[in-house]
């Protein structure tokens, strides 16, 4: 009978080493040894000494094409900007549902984005939810030739502060 049917569980080793009270909402496994896990912080992606968390939030990208997963992390530059990594790419042997889990999970973490044009292009400022905490945290990206330079700093900072007032003002 298929409701008997076991469910597929992540590796005991890579499990273990997840905080405590950490769940896996879903996992699939690399084709070169190893998993990634998707739980409700995060994604944690194989590194050379174990699992390492890549926040919900600061995942600006992630592509399933040919049985490859490519995810884009980005940092945050002076709680401002975000700055793309280089791409992390894990094809998958066996992806069960993390691609689309993954996909869920990113968009449901952006809850509004704006363009506002600055100097040389353009800044997309985008408000994102943080696993585990009220609110949202505002970042901008720089696109279309924006550069990083006091004049933009200032236009996307002082626009980034209406934002972030403004939406705490609308959950008071």
């Amino acid at each position: 009978m298929a409701m008997f049917r076991r469910r597929d569980t992540p590796p005991a080793d890579v499990v273990g080493r997840l905080p405590k009270g950490e769940r896996v909402l879903s996992w699939a496994d690399i084709a070169t040894g190893g998993a990634v896990l998707a739980t409700p912080l995060g994604l944690w992606w194989p590194d050379g000494d174990g699992p390492r968390l890549i926040a919900w939030q600061y995942i600006d990208k992630a592509v399933w094409r040919d049985g490859v997963l490519t995810v884009v992390e980005a940092d945050v530059l002076d709680d401002l900007f975000l700055v793309d990594r280089p791409p992390l790419v894990a094809a998958l042997s066996t992806p069960r549902d993390l691609p689309p889990t993954v996909r869920r999970r990113i968009e449901g973490n952006v809850v509004r984005s704006d363009l506002q044009p600055v100097d040389g292009g353009a800044a997309r400022l985008v408000a994102r939810r943080v696993p585990g905490r009220d609110g949202v945290v505002w970042w901008a990206r720089l696109e279309g030739g924006a550069r990083d330079t006091e004049q933009v700093r200032a236009q996307v900072g002082a626009r980034l502060q209406e934002l972030r007032a403004s939406w705490s003002a609308d959950l008071d």
